[in-house]
């Protein structure tokens, strides 16, 4: 069953990266994708314009993949689009395209994984999203097989 996904990922650094996941052909919607001209055009707008993009994006979709590159980690908006995912009950998968090429052929070390920065509290003890959802290697864990095998695991997860 395709399912509609949100990507969440760090535009600038890894756009070129999370192409490839992108058009992979399992996801139902390329929500949270835009060219960069789109891109420049929400930033022009400012904050306000680039979080309500995002709570637009965000609307009907059941999972939010973070497509984990070296920086991905430290991105404001990164972080903006898990917190208002976890508000609205999505499930998580999350991924690391550090080792796909970019447009420059060029690869990039492996970055922090975003989910392990978020957490709620059950029976006073901290369970961060790693606790919860899988992370996985697009490349070495064979992404383009088992990357809706992953979408419906993180669903399931959530109870979607």
């Amino acid at each position: 069953m395709a399912r509609k996904v949100f990507f969440s990922f760090h535009f600038e650094r890894d756009a070129w990266r999370a192409g490839q996941v992108r058009n992979s052909g399992v996801t139902k919607s390329d929500a949270g994708f835009f060219d960069s001209v789109d891109w420049e055009e929400v930033k022009k707008k400012g904050d306000k314009a680039i979080k309500a993009w995002i709570d637009e994006q965000l609307k009907g979709t059941s999972i939010t993949v973070i497509l984990i590159g070296n920086e991905t980690s430290e991105r404001e908006y990164v972080q903006y689009e898990i917190k208002k995912s976890a508000e609205k009950g999505n499930g998580f998968l999350g991924i690391y395209i550090h080792d796909l090429e970019n447009k420059d052929k060029k690869t990039d070390s492996r970055g922090k994984n975003p989910l392990s920065q978020f957490y709620f509290t059950r029976d006073n003890k901290k369970v961060f999203l790693t606790d919860i959802y899988k992370t996985y290697y697009w490349k070495k864990d064979n992404g383009y097989k088992n990357f809706g095998k992953w979408i419906e695991e993180a669903a399931s997860i959530a109870g979607k």
